[in-house]
């Protein structure tokens, strides 16, 4: 009876009319407290119900955010994080320690790299999938976390109970030089202090003694558009123009290059794929529309919404979508959305995203390369002989001796890849294997390093501002 009575009433109300709307809900709600079979919770109801769908009415990216999810967004401003500072290989039903930063509450603890954690609060590891490994872990960030770890040598699992901390979460992560005097650049999001976190990288790696400078944007999903134009202003002149904001609330804006600003004039290859979206499209559209580098890679995400963050009343928050991003050229970098939102805008979202200039498929994977890469083998192969003594510098290279001994521990656990399949991919193991044992003495950084050495995307760029 009560619900046919509500569809009444909300059959009653005049959509258009905003009053009536919110009358309509109110008594709605009044009707639900005083007679549900259960009492609702407000919190619920409206944080994870009326707000949300609100949101959903005007397009994907406008969003509510609870307290707990406004406060990771201003963590995400203020480039901090909260953590045990260790660096992590997540493998189906499988967590293996990388790196325990120096200082930070893992190290502390005595965990050390080549550690597997079995357990995380009494919860068993070893029959959750990737997504449920990453919910997990996620989890011990936010409060005490006891944790079960099997360490190579020991007979039983060691118990550590550890408390997140505050930590630097830089976002400029990876800075380093490549072969023939290139310099590589990660940026995994644009945060309050990139642009600053940048320029430092560029300066401490010779700046433009450099032959050119790869700025990885890819797996990048962008962040706080003002750090976008504090990146794309390190390499453009003074004036030229970043972007352009078109909006129903607000006229034509165009963003430029401040004119103190004394931009690099090294040669410049930008690295995109199919995550890279927001802030990462912004520069790396600028940078292409201005020819002031090579973007490499594969098609952007086309994520070109401009979103307005408003704080709301009980530490909650919201972002709305207000208006669309352009290139200088004018091309649109949104796609289309599917309530067909974009089409009170001339050409918006028929050439959506960033289109690379230098199209590269990521390096292939073949049933060996998956088996080792999915299993942790090469990794629990360097746990133990770095655990027998070997000795690793930034010098050390994989010798035909430990392949041979890593053949021998594959072939004792039963993968016996054929003669022809081992020797295709005999190179390409010598280089993972120098990874793992990189990551476990050297820091993960190093371990990166080697990877990047044989990523086509690289390697394709350093081929392009070195010929």
């Amino acid at each position: 009876m009560i619900q046919l009575f509500l569809s009444l009433l909300l059959l009653q109300a005049d959509p258009n009319d905003l009053k009536d709307s919110i009358r309509t809900f109110t008594q709605a709600w009044a009707l639900i407290e005083q007679n549900a079979a259960t009492a609702p919770n407000p919190n619920a109801a409206i944080y994870e119900g009326a707000l949300p769908s609100l949101l959903r009415t005007l397009d994907p990216h406008s969003v509510f955010f609870s307290p707990a999810q406004f406060e990771q967004l201003k963590e995400m401003e203020r480039s901090t994080t909260k953590g045990f500072g260790t660096v992590v290989s997540v493998l189906p039903g499988r967590v293996i320690v990388l790196q325990a930063l120096p200082g930070a509450p893992g190290a502390r603890a005595g965990i050390a790299p080549g550690d597997e954690i079995i357990a995380v609060n009494n919860i068993r590891l070893d029959m959750l999938d990737t997504d449920q490994l990453v919910a997990v872990l996620s989890e011990t960030r936010r409060q005490q976390a006891q944790l079960w770890v099997r360490r190579a040598g020991s007979a039983r699992p060691l118990q550590f109970t550890l408390t997140p901390e505050e930590m630097a979460s830089p976002s400029v992560d990876r800075a380093f030089m490549l072969p023939d005097g290139v310099a590589y650049v990660r940026v995994t999001s644009f945060e309050g202090e990139t642009g600053k976190q940048l320029r430092e990288a560029i300066d401490k790696l010779g700046a433009d003694k450099l032959k050119g400078l790869v700025l990885d944007l890819r797996n990048n999903p962008g962040g706080i558009i003002n750090s976008a134009v504090d990146i794309a202003s390190l390499f453009l002149q003074p004036n030229q123009v970043i972007v352009s904001i078109r909006g129903r609330a607000r006229p034509l804006e165009e963003t430029k290059v401040p004119a103190t600003a004394k931009p690099y004039t090294l040669p410049l290859a930008i690295l995109i794929n199919e995550k890279s979206a927001s802030a990462s499209e912004i520069v790396a559209g600028a940078m292409q529309d201005h020819k002031r580098g090579t973007v490499i890679g594969s098609a952007s995400f086309g994520k070109g919404l401009v979103q307005s963050v408003y704080p709301l009343a009980q530490g909650t928050g919201m972002a709305l979508t207000t208006a669309f991003y352009f290139t200088p050229s004018g091309r649109s970098i949104q796609r289309p959305l599917a309530d067909g939102q974009l089409k009170h805008y001339t050409n918006l979202g028929q050439d959506a995203g960033i289109k690379p200039d230098i199209t590269v498929y990521p390096e292939s994977y073949t049933r060996l390369r998956a088996y080792l890469d999915s299993t942790g083998i090469l990794t629990n192969f360097a746990t133990e002989v770095l655990t027998k003594g070997l000795k690793i510098n930034t010098d050390f290279q994989v010798s035909d001796r430990l392949m041979d001994d890593l053949q021998l521990y594959l072939s004792e656990r039963n993968v016996r890849p054929a003669l022809a399949e081992w020797s295709a991919e005999r190179e390409w193991i010598r280089s993972r294997l120098l990874q793992e044992l990189f990551n476990q003495a050297l820091g993960v950084e190093k371990g990166d390093e080697i990877e990047m050495r044989r990523d086509p995307f690289v390697l394709r760029a350093v081929l392009q501002l070195t010929r």
